[in-house]
């Protein structure tokens, strides 16, 4: 009888950035012993980062997500996210820090990044950050979501469909998924300038100050969903 062959899963490529060696050993060994993940290479800083993002990628072998410590020196890792970002727009960011003051998720998230988890985190919510982050999706620590979520206040419009066009829903729906403003200029096949104006003119009609507001606003508003995955780890995915 001929055995079943089972497909080939795509391989997550993973480049752990921590400035501390005990830490991106024991990432690196977890991570390897999960089958669709492959650490690709480790970095203690964000310069380091960015070389071997350049040298990995002249090898065909470009990282798919970062997993990136924010403490850092001199560089620290909101920084660190905003360069690769800005530089390799194909590579998404997972923060996993120690720290969950909502000044650096705001950070974080407006440098570009597509997860913030506490390190207090267990592997299994680790592991599906960077899932959601190669899918597109944006996670938050569940604790950290609401606590932003709840900051928002009760002010502002009642019903959304009142306050924004259709093309601003769709706007603030993947604003919501974690998406850049050239991604959404691609989704809706717009330009990038027009997709930056829907941004700016949602987030004066919600009385909103950042594209992170925006996002949690969304998923208060059912637009988008937090799955929790376990305790500490939850998506922001599109309906």
């Amino acid at each position: 009888m001929r055995t079943p062959v089972s497909e080939p899963r795509d391989t997550i490529g993973v480049l752990v950035v921590d400035d501390h060696e005990v830490v991106r050993r024991g990432l690196r060994a977890f991570l390897d012993g999960e089958g669709d993940l492959e650490v690709v290479g480790a970095a203690d800083g964000a310069d380091r980062a960015l070389e071997l993002i350049a040298e990995l990628e002249s090898d065909g072998r470009s990282p798919s997500v970062v997993l990136m410590d924010v403490k850092m020196s001199p560089v620290d890792g909101i920084e660190a996210t905003r360069r690769i970002r800005e530089r390799h727009a194909d590579v998404e960011v997972v923060v996993l820090t120690s720290f969950g003051e909502d000044e650096r998720v705001h950070a974080a998230l407006e440098a570009g990044a597509s997860g913030y988890l506490l390190k207090d985190a267990d592997a299994g919510e680790v592991v599906a950050a960077i899932r959601a982050a190669h899918r597109g999706d944006l996670q938050i620590d569940p604790a950290v979501a609401r606590r932003l979520m709840s900051s928002l206040g009760v002010g502002g419009p009642e019903r959304l469909s009142e306050a924004l066009t259709a093309r601003e829903l769709e706007v603030l729906t993947l604003v919501g998924s974690g998406k850049a403003n050239k991604e959404i200029a691609a989704e809706l096949d717009i330009s990038e300038r027009t997709a930056r104006t829907h941004v700016s003119n949602l987030l004066r009609k919600l009385g909103l100050g950042s594209r992170t507001q925006a996002a949690l606003w969304a998923v208060r508003e059912g637009l988008v969903e937090l799955e929790d995955t376990g305790p500490g780890g939850g998506p922001l995915s599109s309906r």
